[in-house]
């Protein structure tokens, strides 16, 4: 389902040119949940960011079903987040004038999927009932935490990208998050690829693979 082919990325300092990935090779399959770990500079927020499409690749393919991600433009990638990908990060990044529902229904209304009873599933695997027509600011971390997996995969995405989803989360709350994103993720079919620097939780998923100076080791 995703393909990742000889994939490099170098950014230029003022001093140098720095090679952050150095030919990577990474296949994730229908269903799968994926850990990607390694120390800090590896390169994994570098990757996820390019699958994503945030960021282009200098060289290399990024291949999501039937779609050449490396190959489109800004327009083309912008279009391919809102269709079929799931962004989840460290920071919740709900918008503030939004209700937990709204928050929760903005992307699959973007897509043009909105699903009332998927939504309505959602709130309650979630645990979301009671805190609806609350505002970002009157949540917990947790709670915020799992309005933004509800909102990713609202639209029922090919694949949910995380990066560090529960780094701003105590031990029991990020336990509790990732149980429920995996859950959903099953739910749901879709492929799960989660940035962690967490031994513990990589090995909750399918498969761990690590990043090591730029390279899968």
């Amino acid at each position: 389902m995703l393909r990742v082919t000889g994939l490099t990325k170098h950014y230029r300092t003022a001093d140098e040119d720095v090679a952050v990935l150095r030919g990577v090779d990474l296949t994730l399959a229908t269903g799968e949940s994926v850990a990607l770990t390694g120390e800090s500079g590896s390169g994994k927020s570098t990757l996820l960011h390019l699958i994503a499409g945030l960021d282009a690749a200098d060289s290399g393919e990024i291949r999501l079903g039937d779609t050449l991600i490396s190959a489109l433009g800004d327009a083309g990638r912008a279009e391919l987040r809102r269709d079929r990908l799931g962004l989840v990060f460290q920071q919740f990044n709900l918008i503030p004038s939004l209700t937990v529902s709204d928050n929760l229904a903005f992307q699959s209304r973007i897509a043009g999927r909105h699903d009332p009873a998927w939504h309505d599933e959602l709130v309650e695997r979630l645990g979301l009932g009671a805190l609806l027509k609350r505002y970002p600011e009157q949540l917990s971390g947790g709670q915020q935490q799992r309005v933004a997996i509800g909102r990713a995969l609202a639209p029922k995405p090919l694949l949910l990208l995380a990066d560090e989803p529960t780094g701003n989360l105590d031990e029991d709350t990020a336990d509790e998050v990732l149980r429920l994103a995996r859950d959903l993720v099953v739910r749901t079919g879709c492929g799960f690829l989660m940035v962690t620097h967490s031994a513990r939780l990589a090995a909750t998923l399918d498969r761990q693979v690590t990043l090591h100076a730029g390279v899968i080791a």
